[in-house]
């Protein structure tokens, strides 16, 4: 994919690899893959300008191969910064799956009732905030959102970094709604044990409404796969509140420089980070279906 001319700096993503791999775990139907993004045809669905990346496409179809080799089958797919407010993309991914996938939409302050309904309809129940990429929300609208979402039931999801949240968590507490830190917090697994942020990561999560998603290693490690600087950190949070514990593959790993991580070999580590087979099966089933609002 060439970037148009006057995007030439935007660096442009490395393709997922095409074979996923088969874990060693057991994932059973019911299981979910709580964080993945759909990059359709840019013809169909425009990028918006001055993002961080462009991604590779990365078809419904070829996320469908995934999932069948882990056994997932339900999923979240989230919004990228990529296409900005512009639900469509994910929006037509969440409605081919049947009902059997939920999403999380980007929308704004000015977002209507009205095109608020349509998107839990489809199955929508939440909304991102994205801190470290161009192209997400701005956390100054945070509350007018946090408000806009109520009524529905909605959660806010959070891709920050982790040593911010000294500062956000009194905002956060505040929050009329329950909030998803992505990716274990997003900061580099060798400060996060001693950091303050990782401190108040574990005190939201005891408190009851703030979810971790169990997702990204490769994102904060210093080390090659298996990550094992990252496992301290996911033993901790799962330690601190299994019952607000998610997994995510984060599939198709966009704007990431490392070697491209084979996904079954991630949802392995959930089997190493907890050994327990009740815990692991409550973060792969349990819980999804009650933060994602999934009855049956």
């Amino acid at each position: 994919m060439n970037n148009s001319e006057g995007e030439a700096a935007i660096p442009v993503c490395e393709a997922p690899n095409s074979e996923p791999g088969r874990p060693r775990i057991s994932a059973p139907p019911d299981a979910w893959d709580c964080h993945a993004h759909i990059f359709g045809p840019p013809e169909q669905y425009a990028f918006v300008p001055g993002r961080s990346y462009t991604p590779p496409e990365a078809s419904i179809q070829n996320y469908q191969r995934m999932l069948g080799a882990l056994g997932p089958g339900r999923a979240v797919i989230v919004q990228p910064s990529v296409y900005g407010t512009d639900n469509r993309c994910t929006y037509d991914a969440v409605a081919a799956s049947g009902g059997r996938w939920r999403g999380v939409a980007v929308v704004d302050a000015r977002t209507n009732m009205h095109e608020l309904r349509r998107l839990h309809d489809a199955g929508f129940r939440g909304v991102r905030f994205n801190l470290l990429f161009k192209g997400g929300l701005a956390m100054e609208i945070l509350e007018q959102v946090a408000r806009l979402i109520a009524p529905l039931g909605w959660h806010v999801q959070l891709l920050l970094d982790g040593r911010d949240l000294v500062e956000l968590a009194p905002r956060l507490r505040a929050l009329p709604v329950p909030f998803v830190v992505d990716h274990m917090g997003h900061m580099p697994a060798k400060l996060a044990p001693a950091h303050p942020g990782f401190a108040t990561l574990l005190a939201l999560v005891r408190e009851g409404n703030c979810w971790v998603k169990l997702s990204g290693p490769y994102r904060i490690s210093a080390r090659p796969y298996p990550y094992e600087d990252v496992a301290p950190i996911a033993k901790a949070l799962v330690e601190a509140s299994p019952e607000h514990m998610v997994w995510g593959s984060d599939w198709p790993h966009p704007s990431f420089q490392g070697a491209m991580p084979v996904d079954a070999t991630l949802l392995d580590l959930l089997g190493e980070w907890v050994p327990e087979p009740l815990t692991r099966q409550r973060i792969l089933t349990t819980n999804p279906a009650k933060l994602y609002d999934f009855a049956s």
